[in-house]
């Protein structure tokens, strides 16, 4: 059958879980349905291998970087709207046909599944300091932060390509829409497993601030509503989150902005999804 959407996961050392999503993507899928491409970037490991075996397209590059992987896959695409999908996250195939519909309602440029955390294995600060984090931004994450974002044809021409020295991508897009252009489907759940450790946490949280102060330089900032203090106060008078849940938060929010103001972009590098 003829492709009803394009897939590009960029994917980094990431043999130990592009199995388990492409499983998850084309478990129930029909032959065809969907035109998947991975592209294996500066991999050591057996990404590229595991991703063929699954019966997917797969590009291979020495040259890593989540962004330059994108281009190349974007560019082998044979189809809109189009996928792009982090590695170690986990779409089901119901999940991406809800996200092909959503993509072509009237008005709709970009959307993107409901994340859904999976803990397991997290320690019990990284747990909490996740709670409150996924309670402040989840109403205004929409296309950041999921793990998949989906693009038509005329927000793809909107937002693509990413540029190179980008360090978010998603937000890059996310900030590309404005409110009513982008949505989130309460139809399409994403399953993405963020940091184990307090320490991965503030890796990534570096990371995610360097980006969003890139974007701004850029002229695309992102704007998260959620992401004041008074809101950690307002989810413990609403008992979402318990008043240790909110210490701990607020303890790491502390060494966060001060490892981010110790850091320059040019420092900071992605690595795999689980880094």
């Amino acid at each position: 059958m003829e492709p009803v959407a394009s897939v590009v996961i960029p994917a980094h050392n990431e043999e130990a879980v592009i199995g388990a999503g492409l499983a998850a993507l084309l478990g129930d899928s029909r032959p065809g349905e969907f035109d998947v491409v991975v592209v294996a970037n500066a991999c050591a490991d057996a990404t590229a291998v595991v991703a063929r075996a699954a019966g997917v397209r797969v590009i291979e590059t020495p040259v890593g970087g989540k962004a330059h992987a994108l281009r190349l896959g974007d560019a082998a695409c044979r189809t809109f709207p189009r996928l792009y999908l982090d590695a170690d996250v986990e779409l089901g195939t119901e999940s991406a046909r809800a996200l092909v519909a959503a993509c072509g309602r009237p008005g709709v440029l970009g959307c993107a599944p409901v994340p859904v955390l999976d803990l397991e294995g997290a320690g019990w600060a990284a747990r909490r300091v996740h709670k409150v984090h996924d309670r402040m931004v989840g109403p205004s994450r929409v296309l950041a932060g999921a793990g998949v974002y989906v693009l038509g044809e005329e927000g793809h021409a909107r937002a693509f390509p990413v540029p190179d020295d980008v360090l978010s991508d998603d937000g890059w897009v996310h900030a590309s829409f404005a409110d009513g252009e982008r949505v989130a489907v309460p139809e399409a759940t994403s399953i993405v497993r963020p940091a184990r450790t307090v320490r991965a946490y503030l890796r990534r949280r570096v990371r995610v601030r360097l980006g969003n102060r890139q974007l701004a330089a850029l002229g695309r900032p992102v704007t998260l509503t959620g992401l004041r203090l008074s809101s950690v106060g307002t989810l413990v008078r609403g008992r979402e989150v318990s008043p240790l849940d909110a210490l701990c938060y607020l303890a790491v929010l502390v060494l966060d902005r001060a490892l981010t103001a110790l850091r320059r972009p040019g420092r900071v590098r992605w690595g795999t999804t689980r880094d």
